[in-house]
């Protein structure tokens, strides 16, 4: 039982980050000339723009590694909640095509924003977890694991 346990903890952790680890990291390094066309569409200068991706892929690979392993998770997955965050603002702005309601770009962008946003508040679970006294936690020591492979509950 202890290592279906385990399996569990860890799968649930695979399916909150894959979608950065392996895939949008990856995506980013393949086609990093597109990955920096996209973002100069927020910030319109190619230098900036690329400092963007360098850092997105920094952050999608690094805070994916902490919260699949356990190191420095709570961490990790609060500045992937505040990653989410920032680009649903940055590249999901469902109100600027103007369309939202004709059924066009506007609408698709707006289930996409609030993808990102439901994505946040999974990995806000991860920082913060489920009760209130958890949240004193993350306060107090914001680069301490959350010991998630751990069967203790003294581990928590």
């Amino acid at each position: 039982m202890a290592s279906f346990s385990i399996a569990v903890a860890f799968g649930v952790r695979l399916l909150l980050v894959m979608l950065f680890l392996p895939f949008s990291a990856l995506d980013k390094i393949l086609n990093f000339r597109g990955a920096v066309g996209q973002a100069k569409q927020a910030v319109h200068a190619t230098g900036p723009a690329t400092a963007l991706i360098l850092i997105g892929v920094f952050v999608e690979i690094v805070m994916s590694l902490g919260i699949l392993t356990g190191i420095a998770d709570r961490f990790a997955a609060f500045v992937l909640a505040g990653y989410c965050g920032v680009t649903a603002l940055l590249w999901k702005q469902f109100w600027a095509p103007g369309d939202f309601w004709s059924g066009g770009k506007g609408r698709e962008l707006f289930w996409d924003f609030w993808k990102n946003l439901a994505l946040a508040g999974g990995f806000l679970l991860v920082t913060f977890g489920t009760g209130a006294a958890t949240v004193e936690t993350f306060v107090s020591d914001p680069f301490a694991s959350s010991k998630p492979y751990s069967l203790s509950e003294t581990a928590r």
